[in-house]
């Protein structure tokens, strides 16, 4: 069996109830930096048999070629970043890999026993989640965009450059 079979993980994704307290944190804690935020983020889509709309803040930082990202949901929608009763799932919430083809990689997740949970797009990212066979808390993420994929790269390399200074960018798209 390939030991890259969706290719190289590239996130770690949190669930924080203060995207800038997080953000915080781990710039203090982790010396994680600079940070990417994304502001009043919407995404379109279909949770557990459900069509949902997930507003949420999201913020991502790199430690060399591994992107941290955090999220903050922001609506009172169901949604996988959430318990059935509401409450945020916080922590390690995700491990994701960057796909060219979304619909193939969750087809071949699916076909190997994982759960799709998740899927929902905008105009620049479409993205998966899945359970793992036997782990139902457990949960994967495919990413499927152009923009995403230059965020990493330019991201990574923003966190080799960096001086702590200038530590958050913000990009609000309510604005």
């Amino acid at each position: 069996m390939a030991q890259l079979k969706y290719g190289q993980i590239i996130q770690l994704g949190y669930i924080v109830k203060d995207l800038d307290a997080g953000i915080q944190h781990w710039m203090d804690t982790m010396g994680i930096g600079p940070w990417t935020v994304f502001r009043n983020v919407t995404m379109e889509g279909v949770y557990r048999g459900e069509p949902t709309t997930v507003k949420m803040d999201v913020a991502m930082g790199y430690q060399n070629e591994m992107q941290v990202e955090l999220i903050q949901q922001t609506s009172d929608t169901a949604s996988p970043y959430r318990t059935a009763d509401g409450e945020p799932i916080l922590g390690l919430h995700h491990i994701a890999w960057l796909t060219e083809n979304l619909d193939k990689d969750v087809q071949q997740a699916e076909a190997d026993g994982c759960t799709t949970i998740f899927r929902a797009q905008n105009p620049g990212t479409r993205v998966a989640y899945l359970t793992l066979p036997d782990e139902a808390n457990t949960r994967i993420e495919f990413i499927e965009s152009a923009a995403t994929a230059e965020l990493i790269r330019s991201g990574i390399v923003a966190s080799k450059e960096w001086d702590g200074s200038n530590p958050v960018t913000v990009i609000d798209f309510g604005a």
